[in-house]
């Protein structure tokens, strides 16, 4: 009697149709939904010329039924939409991370999955999508005839505005989008507001291929002596082939985290931007590392910092001591926006005619290292990579290791020789070429050649101001301008009266003070 009871209420808690094509639609009460509040059946149609359809349909009425009992059905019908607003508002990551994961939620996830229930994803939905994601970004599923605009509203269009052209996403957001619907269907799996999770049944997108592109050596070499005709600029990029430090970590420096005396760059954290928007938070991995710095790289901070500090002096203006190493401000008071460095640099290297973008200096120095033969572990520290560089970031006496000074050592002798060094007798020395802005920096530009390439000896006079006059077309003062600038740079030797003579790199420079005073006492006299 009690099991026939029992039968009798579970067949009360579900039925069989017969619908007007014949086929039979099998309903079983699943309770009431938590987040609408509505009653919840399971459905599943038995098409109309199946074989014993309705012993068919009775299997099926007692297996929902037992996926009701056992709490195994979906409780709820809401979509992909609803999942992925609870699965940001439950989100606990760094703000680059949220803002990136809400955009991609917001342009591809819930413009093609928004609207279906999430107990209705499968895995050919999953693969679908996919699909569409690798073929075009925009999903015009390869017929979209349009004009991008440069922004919304009414405007004029110029350049920018330009007839769409599918181009899918790159795998590496492919499977930043995996990552979210991975996270939220995981979510919903806990909540038991699906029973099987259509990731499972889907093929998850590939992995990308790791493709560095550092810039080679005779590459690196061009664009540190380009970039250096700018000091703070060249002083930024110098220290990313040599540190490895992300554009936004370069951007966060401080001053008071730059340790010369003992060689040493903390990294302690970070620039973000979205758009206008920047904000200073942790490193990547939320680990602060020191990073040991090679003696041309300290040498090179040393003549930046005094640039700096004499730049804020003529302003009336001083270095706030805890201000940024890079800044857009006198008092080094704001730090630089990664953005901005990114574009600067392409811009560079775009004239330079060299492919290369910021981030590829973070594989220049870890493919130098690695080719030098530092072990991966010291290379993977001094870059901030997680997994086996994580327990050495950990412990301050263990990253002071000797195979980071060795790391740091190598690495200077595989750089470009630095445009900018300090000599014996304390002297800041550049081997920049000067940039040629007026036809006195021409005639120098030509005479220092000569005399790099030996057409003009130590010993040799220079041609004279008449005969440089007549050559390229100038005034006298614009002659005398130029060999004043080769004098300048202790190139010849050069004083009233008498022809300018190619002086010899070896010998010291002649004293010509006292021509100088007993000129100004004859003038004074007469």
């Amino acid at each position: 009697m009690t099991a026939s009871k029992t039968r009798s209420e579970r067949r009360k808690r579900g039925q069989i149709e017969t619908l007007p094509s014949g086929s039979l639609r099998v309903s079983v009460y699943a309770g009431v939904d938590q987040l609408t509040g509505q009653r919840n059946y399971l459905k599943e149609l038995v098409p109309h010329g199946t074989p014993n359809a309705e012993r068919e349909a009775e299997k099926v009425l007692t297996r929902l039924l037992n996926q009701v009992d056992e709490q195994r059905n979906p409780r709820t019908k809401v979509n992909v939409d609803t999942l992925m607003g609870r699965y940001l508002d439950g989100l606990n990551v760094d703000k680059s991370t949220l803002i990136g994961y809400q955009r991609l939620i917001r342009n591809h996830i819930r413009p093609l999955l928004g609207g279906l229930q999430v107990a209705k994803l499968d895995g050919e939905t999953i693969e679908s999508f996919y699909s569409i994601l690798k073929q075009c970004s925009a999903h015009c599923g390869g017929k979209g005839k349009f004009i991008e605009h440069r922004k919304k509203g009414e405007h004029e269009c110029t350049d920018k505005c330009k007839p769409h052209e599918c181009k899918g996403l790159s795998a590496s957001t492919i499977r930043k989008v995996h990552a979210c619907l991975s996270g939220a269907l995981a979510m919903a799996m806990r909540w038991r507001w699906i029973s099987v999770n259509p990731l499972d049944q889907a093929k998850q997108p590939a992995a990308p291929k790791a493709k560095p592109n550092p810039p080679s050596p005779e590459q690196a070499a061009v664009i540190v002596n380009d970039a250096f005709q700018d000091l703070p600029w060249g002083m930024l990029v110098w220290l990313a082939m040599t540190t490895g430090a992300r554009r936004g970590e370069l951007c966060g420096l401080r001053l008071n985290q730059l340790h010369l005396d003992k060689a040493l760059l903390e990294v302690k954290t970070s620039i973000g931007q979205e758009g206008a928007d920047t904000w200073e938070k942790d490193t990547k991995d939320h680990q602060q590392r020191r990073i040991a710095l090679d003696e041309t790289t300290v040498s090179l901070l040393r003549i930046y910092l005094q640039q700096c500090e004499s730049v804020a002096a003529e302003m009336g203006r001083k270095v706030n001591p805890k201000g940024y190493l890079f800044s857009t401000s006198i008092d080094h008071s704001a730090y630089l926006k990664p953005d901005s460095v990114s574009q600067r640099y392409s811009r560079m290297c775009k004239r330079l005619g060299i492919e290369s973008h910021l981030h590829e200096l973070r594989h220049y120095s870890a493919t130098e290292l690695i080719s030098a033969g530092v072990d991966p572990r010291t290379v993977a520290g001094r870059l901030g990579h997680g997994g086996g560089g994580a327990t050495t970031l950990r412990v301050y006496t263990a990253w002071l290791s000797e195979a980071d000074q060795r790391a740091a050592g190598t690495l200077s002798g595989r750089m470009p020789a630095a445009p900018i060094v300090v000599d014996e007798s304390g002297r800041t020395v550049t081997r920049l070429e000067p940039k040629i802005t007026g036809p006195y920096q021409k005639i120098a530009a030509d005479l220092r050649g000569a005399i790099a390439c030996g057409a003009l000896r130590p010993g040799d006079m220079l041609p004279t101001v008449v005969e440089l006059k007549a050559r390229y077309g100038v005034s006298v003062g614009t002659a005398n301008r130029a060999v004043a600038e080769l004098k300048a740079e202790g190139l010849v030797s050069a004083s009233r009266g008498k022809r300018a003579v190619v002086l010899d790199p070896t010998k010291p420079i002649p004293d010509h003070s006292a021509e100088v005073v007993e000129l100004h006492a004859d003038r004074k006299a007469k």
